[in-house]
Order: structure tokens, then C-alpha cells, then sequence
């Protein structure tokens, strides 16, 4: 069963994860997600990961460098958004722009990892961890583009032609069903539930249990902590009774405008039977101009 509630993942990234001190956490998350041994150097400045004076965020987002160089874009999204793909696509470009000086040729751009945490659904889909790459494949020969030899020699480490672009991870947290079948699921287990099973052993865990425990806050960070939890509760409902309202306004938009169609016919039945205006007027309620474009 689970342990008592840590603090979630969005908010340690926002307060703690910066923190070297606490770099394992997200490099134990990175390695197995990436499913290779993640160091990370520094944290770099991304639209959210500082500190305001305005903390009720519904999303967070947190730039991380590897050792590889690489940056990793991670981020926390709770609310819907239908454009959220164009917004990922949009996100990795700025970031490629972002860290290419000019006078730097083309083969120096960074590599760009996009980890989208999304506590919403997202596309059609039934699978709750999605991966995407960029490759080229042939329309006629069906095979696909390699780097030769020379651009190998040009990008070392790399072997495949989708290494040099964006990547992109969509974790659809809501999507989990509560079953840990490796490591990985542990740690969607955890962004879940804020929890952590007894018996999990995912690289960054033990490390989360033991860092990120709502009761070893001091006061004044666990109750801004708690203040921002009772926000993101607010958002949603607001966000819910606000598409509940939506609905039913436009069900009755919809049954408004569907007696006003039924009275033009029967005004328009009337008028080709030959019944005075005056009389359809009076009968429908509509006004005598509108009757005269009927």
C-alpha cells in the first residue's frame, strides 16, 4: 500500500529539484525515462522554473543540460489545451533558437529532450507513455536515412539521423492504471499519486521518499504548499463548472434557436397558404419586417 503523501513532482520542481543537492530525484526520473544514466550539470532558466511572487500556476516547466550536453525541457500541464502538441513543437524550436549564437554553424545545435508530464488527456490514444522521433524513410525504396560516415565523424555519439532532432515523451498520468510493471511505472505511480510503494526501486525514489515529504517542510513552505494545492483544486473546478455551464448554455442556445427556425416555417407555411400578415403576425409573434423577407 502506499506511503503517506509527498510533495508532487511539479512543485519540487519549482522549489527543490534546482537544488544540486537534489539533482539525484530528477536524474533517477531522466534515467528511466530515457532508459540510459542521466547526470545532469546545471538547471537553466526556462518561463516558470523561478521564483514569483504569484505561485498558482496551473503548469510548470523546468531546462535541464545533461552531460552529453543535451537539454531536457521538462514539464507539468494540468489543464486542457488542444493545441498542447503546436505548443511542444513551439517549445523545442525556442529552445533550439534560444542556444545557437549567431556566427555558430548548424551542426552545433543542441540536442532537445521534451518531457510532457499531462494530467489530462491528450489525443486518441490508449497507451499512457508516448514517444516521438523524427526519421526519414524512402517512399519508394521503403528504407530509412542513416547519417554516413562523415556526419558521424561531424556529430560523435550519434548513429541515426533522428539522434539530431527534438524528441518528445507524453506521460498521460491520468491514463496509469495503478499497475507498476517496471520502473518507469513506478514513477508514474508517483506522479499519480504522490506516493511511493514499499518495494519500489526505481532509480530517484528512495531519494523522493526521503526529500520530499510534506511533514519535514518547515511551516511557511508547507503551508504555501498546501495553499497552492487548494489553488490547482480551485482551477480544475472552476475549469469543470465552467465547461458544465458551457454545455448547458449551449443546449439552450440550441433549443432557442430551433423554435425560432419551427415558427419562420410555420410563418412561411402560413404565407403560401395565403393567410393575411397581419394574422401571421399576430399568430407567430414575429415582426411584420421580418415577415416581408420571408
Amino acid at each position: 500500500m502506499p506511503t503517506r503523501k509527498l510533495i508532487s513532482f511539479d512543485w519540487a520542481m519549482k522549489r527543490l529539484l534546482r537544488s544540486k543537492a537534489n539533482f539525484g530525484i530528477l536524474e533517477g526520473f531522466l534515467s528511466e525515462l530515457l532508459r540510459e544514466d542521466v547526470q545532469i550539470v546545471e538547471v537553466l532558466e526556462s518561463e516558470s522554473n523561478r521564483d514569483t511572487a504569484d505561485d498558482r500556476s496551473n503548469r510548470l516547466d523546468l531546462k535541464v543540460r545533461n552531460r552529453r550536453g543535451e537539454l531536457v525541457l521538462i514539464e507539468v500541464q494540468y489543464e486542457r489545451q488542444h493545441d498542447y502538441l503546436s505548443r511542444m513543437l513551439y517549445g523545442s524550436a525556442r529552445t533550439l533558437v534560444e542556444h545557437l549564437d549567431a556566427g555558430q554553424p548548424y551542426a552545433d545545435l543542441v540536442k532537445v529532450i521534451s518531457v510532457n508530464i499531462l494530467y489530462f488527456d491528450l489525443g486518441h490514444g490508449e497507451d499512457y507513455i508516448y514517444r516521438g522521433t523524427t526519421r526519414f524513410h524512402g517512399l519508394h525504396k521503403h528504407d530509412e536515412l542513416n547519417l554516413s560516415l562523415a556526419q558521424r565523424r561531424l556529430f560523435p555519439g550519434r548513429e541515426e539521423t533522428h539522434e539530431l532532432f527534438p524528441e518528445y515523451y507524453l506521460i498521460k498520468v491520468d491514463q496509469f492504471d495503478d499497475i507498476a510493471r517496471d520502473t518507469l511505472d513506478e514513477w508514474v505511480y508517483f506522479l499519480k499519486h504522490e506516493a511511493i510503494q514499499d518495494g519500489f526501486s526505481a532509480k530517484g525514489l528512495s531519494e523522493a521518499k526521503e526529500k520530499l515529504d510534506v511533514l519535514k517542510l518547515a511551516p511557511a513552505e508547507r503551508a504555501a504548499y498546501e495553499r497552492w494545492q487548494d489553488d490547482l483544486h480551485l482551477q480544475a473546478s472552476l475549469v469543470a463548472s465552467n465547461f458544465g455551464l458551457g454545455k448547458i448554455e449551449g443546449r439552450e442556445e440550441g433549443r432557442e434557436e430551433g423554435r425560432e427556425e419551427r415558427t419562420l416555417e410555420i410563418a412561411r407555411a402560413m404565407k403560401a397558404n395565403g393567410v393575411a400578415p397581419s394574422v401571421i403576425a399576430q399568430s407567430t409573434g414575429l415582426d411584420p419586417e421580418v415577415l416581408a423577407g420571408l
